[in-house]
């Protein structure tokens, strides 16, 4: 990508937009094409085509989705199909339509099989059963990777499909109602710290197995591969390591600081037991992830102490 090249990044004000945003600023381009959802609502096919064909962006980052957790997951399936093959359809088609050189479609490791092999390859992609809590969203994910593909087969375009682990980082949620376990989790440890509280309750057994990725990381591999890949499968974005909820429980006690008891109540769901991402193919490209789940962690809760609360 040449640094003065027109770059959209859509979603740009959510936790990976923004990262995107950082971090390609931090390289030195300066063309970037930036719209929230106030100004341009992606779900509206007439708006996005009138924006591509009076911005013409080069290059086009993918981020803007509607996301949750296993609770908003459950509670507004029908929102997170609908909203999110909208975005899809709507973005993926103007880019094909206006000439646009290249994109990124940024899925997510839902899109695997629930019981899939671990560590979880590429070429899982649709061998057996998604994880029910989540499969509206996973099935528009999945939508989006065949859109991209199918688009390159039939009209040549450069549409690749990346699908990061778990993230956390900074412009997390963290709303307890829609948040993903780690902001949650943050919350939890904070809000208990400052009102004494001498236990803090979390969802499920503790044992599942996840995962977790810096966003600013997976903002430097989407840029990485924007640059040195060109095929049309899709890549696995993540760290190549996974911690058990337990563990992960216990960093984020430690860091913050909280003093009480970690129960767990059992009656809730755990979703699936276990998700590791294969990323032997990105460390072959030469890219690999920098900041370590500890410092990430230590990193966010900053962010939660300096802007989050000063917003809230």
């Amino acid at each position: 990508m040449e640094k003065d090249a027109k770059i959209y990044v859509a979603g740009h004000l959510g936790m990976v937009g923004s990262a995107l945003v950082r971090n390609l600023q931090s390289k030195g381009f300066s063309n970037l094409i930036l719209r929230s959802i106030e100004e341009l609502d992606l779900t509206r096919q007439v708006d996005v085509e009138r924006f591509f064909e009076q911005e013409r962006p080069e290059y086009v980052f993918l981020a803007a989705a509607k996301v949750g957790g296993i609770h908003a997951n459950n509670t507004y399936p029908a929102d997170f199909i609908y909203i999110n093959l909208q975005i899809q359809n709507n973005v993926i088609h103007s880019s094909y339509t206006y000439g646009v050189k290249k994109l990124c479609f940024l899925g997510s490791s839902c899109i695997y099989p629930k019981y899939a092999p671990q560590p979880i390859k590429e070429e899982y992609l649709l061998d057996g059963k998604l994880e029910p809590t989540n499969e509206p969203y996973a099935i528009a994910k999945i939508a989006g990777i065949k859109m991209c593909q199918a688009y390159n087969r039939q009209y040549g375009t450069r549409f690749i499909s990346v699908m990061p682990t778990n993230l956390y980082g900074y412009n997390d949620n963290f709303d307890l109602e829609t948040s993903h376990v780690v902001p949650a989790l943050i919350r939890k440890f904070i809000e208990a710290k400052q009102t004494h509280s001498p236990t803090v309750t979390l969802w499920g057994t503790g044992t599942p197995r996840r995962e977790f990725l810096f966003v600013d990381d997976l903002a430097d591999a989407c840029v990485f591969l924007m640059e040195h890949y060109d095929d049309t499968e899709i890549i696995n974005i993540g760290v190549g390591e996974d911690i058990t909820i337990n563990e992960l429980a216990s960093i984020i006690k430690d860091e913050v600081g909280y003093t009480g008891n970690i129960c767990y109540d059992t009656t809730k769901p755990d979703g699936t037991p276990r998700k590791l991402l294969d990323v032997s193919k990105l460390h072959s490209l030469g890219w690999r992830a920098t900041t370590s789940l500890r410092e990430g962690i230590r990193k966010t809760i900053q962010w939660y102490y300096t802007v989050y609360n000063k917003r809230h």
